[in-house]
């Protein structure tokens, strides 16, 4: 294992965990710290971004972002889990037409409560909720507010819809599908979902785990670790200030108040810091000192 820092987007493929596509790519790539930026199910394929070495500092900064889905919804069927893994609980005829699709799929956009689903991994007393219903024990929830900023169809066939998603943090498709078919008054469930999209990352840039086992040189597919900080403004200070910073102290530099990507005067990437706008600046979270003398190397 060596030390490797940057951001793979993986192309993560139907029925491995997010984890487990994890651990392939950490492999391949013979990196000794990997982290991902937000789990996908093994039923769901699509983007994910993969972190290396000092990039692991700045996963979590991802999970607030938006993402992007395509997700296919089999009408007329309402399964135990949601999704296309459970069993069929309740069969309903459909009387959908193509032209009574957009006034419901208005209903859920912007706002919305959603109860997130038993099958989840959403934490109770330390334990995922899945793990109470494997036992058959079903835990009181409590309704979340969630941000669907687009919601569109993309085709239809009678029995399935096909819709392209963006939506925040924290939504679950699967009881978006769930909350959609019980609106058109047939039921669905989640056959399908695929993520396109998750801040300025897009599927069409990811690689799968075939592509990168096949290369000689994917390294020349990894992100540099700023790539995952894209909302935050850019500082540059000099290098005395820089370096003051990278060890751990703040500066006296006046700026207006917020959160930074800091760089040094030769446009390395010193990691976050924040100023509170009252003429003081002080590291929040910084790039190594190895890492920054391996890329000045």
């Amino acid at each position: 294992m060596r030390h490797i820092d940057g951001v793979l987007l993986l192309d993560k493929p139907l029925g491995l965990s997010s984890n487990l596509a994890l651990q392939k790519a950490k492999r391949l790539f013979g990196a000794a710290k990997a982290g991902h930026t937000g789990t996908l199910d093994p039923l769901a394929s699509g983007l994910l971004p993969v972190c290396f070495g000092e990039a692991t500092k700045y996963s979590a900064m991802m999970l607030d972002a938006d993402k992007s889905y395509l997700a296919v919804l089999k009408l007329g069927e309402t399964t135990a889990t949601g999704d296309a893994e459970g069993e069929i609980i309740e069969r309903r005829e459909i009387h959908v037409e193509e032209g009574g699709i957009e006034p419901v799929l208005a209903l859920f956009r912007g706002e919305i409560r959603q109860l997130p689903p038993m099958h989840s991994a959403l934490k109770h007393k330390g334990k995922p909720l899945y793990a109470y219903i494997r036992k058959g024990v079903e835990i009181e929830r409590l309704e979340r507010t969630v941000t669907i900023r687009e919601l569109v169809m993309s085709g239809f066939s009678g029995e399935e819809l096909h819709l392209s998603v963006r939506c925040s943090k924290g939504t679950y498709i699967r009881t978006l599908a769930e909350d959609i078919g019980k609106a058109l008054g047939c039921g669905a469930h989640l056959k399908s979902l695929v993520r396109t999209g998750t801040g300025p990352f897009v599927l069409h840039d990811a690689r799968t785990l075939g592509e990168i086992g096949a290369s000689g040189d994917r390294e020349a597919w990894l992100l540099p670790c700023d790539a995952l900080l894209a909302d935050f403004d850019r500082l540059v200070l000099g290098k005395i200030e820089a370096n003051c910073l990278s060890n751990g102290r703040s500066v006296d530099v006046s700026h207006d108040a917020g959160i930074y990507r800091l760089y040094d005067g030769e446009n390395r990437f010193m990691g976050l810091v924040e100023s509170d706008g009252l003429g003081k600046i002080r590291p929040k979270r910084m790039m190594s000192v190895q890492a920054l003398e391996e890329e000045a190397f």
